[in-house]
């Protein structure tokens, strides 16, 4: 494991420490908040990176640290070759977990980093205390005969085209962001920062440092094979909380994990607990103040007492918090 030397500046002076950990293929970037004895892993989406886990980390709590690796394919992981895949990226974790944690973690999954943490914590139940899914984890609905590829480029929208694109200039690369409809209200100073970390210079400018081949093939396996993801789920013991979103990846009024199939798991899995923060979409709870501080809540063991909340079962509907 080596240091990895870079340093980034995040808003008010939150700065992680960057360490190279050993995985099959080459070095997988870490960044590591903290110095705590209780692990939390994060876990990012499909074509983030570590410092979609910045303004959670604002949050940590004593007695915590907090790791997040650039999963294979992305950030400064980005020329890791595959195979990609839930699985490799929970074994990535695991070796994670191994050269930094500190005893069994509590594992947060930001959106496809929630099929990962789910697949971690089937596969390697003794390296995770419980899990926090933060608008992922579940099986997303899928009508019979549709195109997966289709499908992708429809629910990822700008966050897929950008990556076949060369932008003239940081600043063209942060407007293409400012037109995203999640991102009506402005960037904040840590969300430039997750994105001017995405880029990489080209001839003719910068383009971003994810690769499409990982982005199409994650995307895929969780369309096209979910029974990675339903046996994984129906394998869990540990703790689990899901927060959701009100409002959707393009801030559609849908969400992106619809009651139907929050529901359908309850059912499943009596120890889950769901959660909906209001007046979020996808983005916004995962780098929006309200949401990253309900993520920590949960990550950092503030939530509410789990005895106390009455039967999944017997829930309609998420808890509004």
């Amino acid at each position: 494991m080596d240091a990895g030397g870079q340093v980034v500046e995040l808003g008010d002076g939150v700065r992680p420490e960057f360490v190279d950990v050993d995985v099959p293929g080459g070095k997988l970037r870490t960044a590591r908040w903290g110095d705590g004895g209780q692990t939390v892993l994060g876990i990012h989406g499909v074509t983030a990176s570590s410092l979609s886990l910045a303004p959670v980390a604002r949050h940590l709590a004593e007695h915590h640290h907090l790791l997040a690796p650039d999963l294979r394919g992305r950030g400064a992981s980005g020329r890791l070759p595959g195979p990609f895949g839930m699985e490799a990226h929970a074994r990535d974790c695991a070796e994670v977990l191994e050269a930094l944690g500190s005893g069994p973690a509590v594992v947060v999954g930001e959106s496809m980093g929630g099929y990962v943490a789910v697949v971690l914590a089937a596969r390697f139940p003794e390296r995770v205390e419980r899990l926090v899914l933060v608008d992922g984890g579940l099986p997303p609905p899928l009508s019979p005969g549709l195109d997966p590829g289709a499908v992708v480029e429809a629910v990822l929208g700008p966050a897929l085209a950008r990556l076949g694109t060369v932008f003239g200039s940081e600043a063209e690369y942060l407007d293409f962001w400012r037109a995203h409809p999640s991102f009506t209200e402005g960037l904040s100073d840590d969300i430039e920062a997750y994105l001017l970390y995405d880029l990489e210079p080209v001839a003719g400018g910068f383009r971003s440092r994810v690769s499409e081949a990982a982005v199409r093939e994650d995307s895929a396996q969780t369309l096209q094979d979910p029974e990675v993801i339903t046996d994984a789920l129906n394998a869990l013991r540990c703790p689990i909380s899901l927060l959701r979103a009100e409002r959707g990846l393009l801030n559609q009024s849908e969400p992106l994990l619809p009651e139907a199939v929050v529901a359908e798991w309850r059912s499943v899995l009596p120890q889950l607990v769901d959660e909906i923060v209001p007046d979020t979409n996808h983005y916004t709870l995962m780098f929006g103040a309200t949401g990253a501080a309900e993520i920590a809540r949960l990550a950092f063991g503030t939530g509410p007492d789990r005895s106390s909340l009455a039967a999944p079962s017997a829930q309609p509907g998420g808890q509004h918090v």
